[in-house]
């Protein structure tokens, strides 16, 4: 690939045969026709039905089809319609989460401006950027979108903000000078120009060298085409298990049925034994649970400044281990702001500088006068540094507009990229006086006199070197430094730039974008929580080096590097690196990918965030992507998962908390409706293997698992967030949502709705009337899983947890019970529902036994935490007692 920052001006126009006059129409045509349109390609989207049919690829979803084909076969018209309509939902909602998550190249190619101002034939003419090709002269004036990648071979003080593709917030200075270093950072090619660029200040001619596909932004949109959006530790969890329990369900139906043929049922007989196991054993609505218990997530976190894309991100954000965030705006206020000021030999906090010290008012005055920024009622306007200048003033009571017409500037010479200054003209005291301001390098070179307390006096040799120490110290501190100067002129005229020399020496003022307040809190709540916290970066080392340090990202033992460094390292030695680094400056896309996939490689979690066009792969790339809502493009939105309305780091170890309380509900849900659904396994294997009639009908199954189980699990999704959930490490990324003590105890309480349960259906005489023996079995089913739910809410008992602190769940119970109680008693139903009238002491027996389960497991938790609060004050009397033996 060229390099045509390192070869001057003539060299770049000869390498595309052309000169300022631009190309000839027929090379124009030539070009286009060798080098393409100036596009973005797209790869074909997948169509409506495709996206929905592949929704069935599941093997559950496969066995719930099988079992409705069945259900229709035997007649069973109710069973099939619930069955059905229970697969096209899932599908359909499937296909239109999939639909709204992919629109990150669309808005790549709305980066492209429509048209372009090119010179052809010697003639300057407007043509669609679509046209632009190798090789043409561009012309950029300030408010341009630059539509291609190219060399800068004219600059009349050209600014261009880049912050989209470096994330650096300042524009940059743009010159037309030869590189002559080989390897240099994307945010350091100063004689390059980038499509996608938006031109701040000044005009330029600049030949194309790279168009469409080509361009740094044609190689994000490469990038994000490449990138594999990540599942969440759920997703994984969810998948793993959908698999296992789907073989575990073929298998024991094809017992169930191997069974029933062996005891000479008919074979249809035999199937709908098999149907009602599959029925009991499939969670019907999980997909649905889940995905309104994050629902549910994303409006609470919404209220706290997430906005939550993709569902499944909302648990995601519970598991992270790592978060790779943006400096500017995110861990900083996004607002330059003066931080130490060296005036009159002595070093002073921003806020300090006083109008009752001569030299100091000069500073100030200088600070405002030779500045172009305003800033009324939060309205800023003007460059970052110079609106700083501008909010120093009114820190000391100074408004800009009131001393801008007190001293009216008479003259001036703006700021130049070459000349690094700025000079205005006012009368001041009777006196002709330019301020001066610009980087120090310059000014110190034409500087004659200082300006002290005691008067002014010849710079001494002394002076210049304690000056240069102090930008020095200044700038290693990654504190942006403005030296301010002044020179009193004769008379009132047209400044010129002779005029810049011979001047005063007046003072430093240096900057920074400082961090947030809560930034410094934030850190340390992810290093509590067991995330690390790592910064990447377009800005310069020592400034995110400094900042990092502030907030407690860089702490002792790690390192800060640059992306020169990365390019030098494998991928191997950079994953043997990584745990070292927390500070990533001047990065390209590149760069993020890999810093993002060596941590994945090590198993861990990965939340980026980002805000520019340069972050759309990582943040697609990372487990989490999340994207910032004020600064942030609309590239960067589209493929994040998450985005943060306030632009804050504080926002995502919220959000942290939220995922790992919202992840902890669902698995509560979850093991709700497992150990319901293993107790309707267990009661219609036992009656498999036991001979007897089948227990429960399929739409008994359906009524229980789709409409008295859903409030209940959607209740418990709701239940409050635990405090003390930071200080827990994150869990694994392997680690399975079911896990042995969950399986064990989803088992256990399984076991005990099953076996009451049957003593129910026996209670109902299955050989004798063995309607009357389902009724109540399903009943006892229904009803005992209703009371479950109180025990599902978490690890401690009712008592523990509050019995009305979550008044959802008894909202779920209430409605559960009336539909229970519809279908008992309302004819018509009953019908439907396959169940027949029974005596009032068969209610009080389905009553008495469907409750036991839950009086045992409520006795079991009462007693662990008896047991564990013994042993926590034993624990404590211990360390007391050690610590008094320590002090005698």
């Amino acid at each position: 690939m060229e390099k045509y920052f390192c070869k001057t001006t003539q060299e770049s126009l000869n390498d595309f045969n052309v000169s300022k006059s631009g190309l000839s129409s027929k090379q124009a045509k030539e070009n286009l026709e060798a080098y393409g349109l100036n596009e973005l390609n797209q790869k074909k989207k997948k169509s409506i039905i495709q996206v929905f049919f592949s929704q069935f690829k599941d093997l559950l979803i496969f066995i719930l089809i099988a079992a409705g084909i069945i259900s229709m076969l035997s007649n069973n018209v109710e069973s099939t319609i619930v069955i059905f309509a229970v697969i096209i939902l899932n599908a359909i909602l499937g296909t239109v989460q999939h639909f709204k998550a992919e629109q990150s190249l669309d808005s790549l190619k709305a980066l492209s401006a429509p048209s372009a101002k090119v010179i052809r034939d010697g003639k300057k003419i407007e043509i669609p950027s679509k046209n632009v090709v190798p090789g043409d002269i561009l012309v950029l004036e300030a408010g341009d979108l630059i539509t291609a990648d190219g060399r800068v071979i004219e600059s009349y003080s050209l600014q261009v903000n880049e912050s989209s593709l470096t994330g650096e917030s300042l524009s940059v200075d743009k010159v037309t000078d030869k590189i002559e270093s080989q390897e240099v950072a994307l945010g350091d090619q100063k004689n390059m120009v980038f499509s996608g660029s938006l031109v701040t200040y000044g005009r330029a001619l600049v030949v194309v060298t790279s168009t469409g596909m080509k361009t740094e932004i044609g190689k994000i949109a490469t990038l994000m085409e490449e990138t594999q959006e990540k599942k969440t530790p759920l997703q994984v969890s969810l998948d793993d298990f959908s698999k296992k329990l789907a073989i575990i369900i073929l298998g024991i139906c094809v017992i169930v049925f191997g069974l029933s043929l062996y005891r000479k049922m008919p074979v249809l007989d035999s199937l709908m034994f098999a149907v009602a196991l599959a029925v009991a054993a499939i969670p019907e609505a999980l997909s649905s649970i889940v995905t309104i218990v994050l629902a549910l997530g994303t409006q609470k976190m919404a209220k706290e400044n997430a906005i939550i894309k993709k569902l499944r991100a909302v648990e995601g954000l519970g598991s992270v281990s790592i978060i790779c965030s943006d400096k500017t705006g995110t861990l900083t206020q996004n607002k330059m702001t003066v931080r130490k000021i060296y005036v009159d030999g002595k070093l002073i906090n921003g806020s300090e500088i006083s109008l009752n010290n001569k030299v100091e008012e000069y500073l100030i005055k200088n600070s405002i006068l030779c500045n172009d920024s305003t800033s009324k009622d939060g309205k800023e306007i003007g460059d970052p540094t110079e609106v700083a200048l501008v909010n120093l003033g009114h820190e000391i009571l100074i408004n800009e507009v009131e001393l801008r017409s007190k001293y009216e500037r008479l003259a001036e010479i703006p700021f130049d990229s070459d000349r690094k200054l700025m000079s205005t003209l006012h009368k001041i005291d009777n006196k002709n006086i330019m301020f001066t301001k610009g980087a120090l390098d310059v000014i110190l070179d034409r500087v004659k006199f200082i300006m002290t307390s005691d008067g002014v006096r010849e710079l001494t040799e002394n002076d210049k070197n304690e000056i240069l120490d102090v930008n020095r110290r200044l700038s290693e501190s990654g504190l942006r430094v403005l030296s301010f100067a002044y020179k009193e002129l004769n008379e009132i005229k047209e400044l010129n730039l002779n005029d810049e020399y011979n001047y005063t020496f007046i003072g430093l003022i240096s900057m920074i974008d400082p961090p947030r307040e809560e930034s410094k809190q934030a850190v340390a709540d992810c290093i509590m929580a067991g995330i690390k916290p790592i910064m990447i970066t377009g800005d310069h080392k020592i400034t995110a080096s400094a900042i990092a340090k502030e907030i407690g990202i860089l702490r002792d033992g790690d390192r800060a590097i640059e992306g020169l460094e990365i390019d030098k390292m494998s991928d191997e030695e950079l994953k043997e690196n990584i745990e070292h680094i927390s500070v990533y400056a001047r990065v390209s896309p590149e760069h993020k990918i890999r810093i993002v996939r060596a941590w994945q490689e090590k198993g861990q979690i990965v939340a980026m965030t980002g805000d520019g066009v340069n972050d759309a792969p990582a943040l697609k790339q990372a487990d989490i992507g999340i994207a910032m809502g004020i600064t942030g493009t609309e590239v960067s939105k589209d493929a994040a998962s998450v985005i943060l309305t306030d632009d804050n780091f504080a926002t995502i170890v919220k959000s942290v908390s939220n995922g790992r309380s919202i992840y902890n509900n669902i698995r509560s849900s979850i093991k709700f409706l497992l150990s319901g659904n293993t107790s309707g396994i267990i009661a219609v294997l036992y009656s498999s293997i036991m001979a007897l009639p089948m227990p429960f009908a399929a739409v008994h199954l359906l009524f229980i698992n789709l409409l008295t189980d859903s409030l209940p699990a959607i209740a418990i999704g709701m239940e409050q967030s635990n405090k003390d959930l930071l200080k827990d490490k994150p869990r694994g990324k392997d680690e399975s949502i079911l896990n042995k003590d969950f399986l064990l105890g989803l088992g256990v309480e399984g076991l005990l709705i099953g076996i009451f349960t049957i003593i129910a259906f026996y209670a109902g005489n299955p050989m004798k009337t063995p309607l009357t023996a389902s009724t109540m079995a399903f009943a006892t089913l229904c009803l005992a899983r209703l009371f479950h739910g109180f025990n599902c809410r978490g690890k401690g008992s009712i008592f523990k947890l509050g019995v009305f602190s979550n008044k959802y769940v008894w909202y779920a119970f209430a409605v559960g019970l009336v539909l229970l109680n519809a279908v008992l008693f309302i004819p018509g139903l009953q019908g439907l529902f396959e169940v027949e009238n029974l005596m009032t002491s068969q209610y009080i027996t389905i009553y008495v036994l469907a409750f036991i389960p839950t009086l045992i497991i409520q006795f079991t938790k009462v007693i662990g935490e008896i047991i564990n609060n013994k042993k926590s004050k034993r624990k404590i009397s211990r360390k007391e007692n050690n610590t008094l033996k320590n002090i005698a």
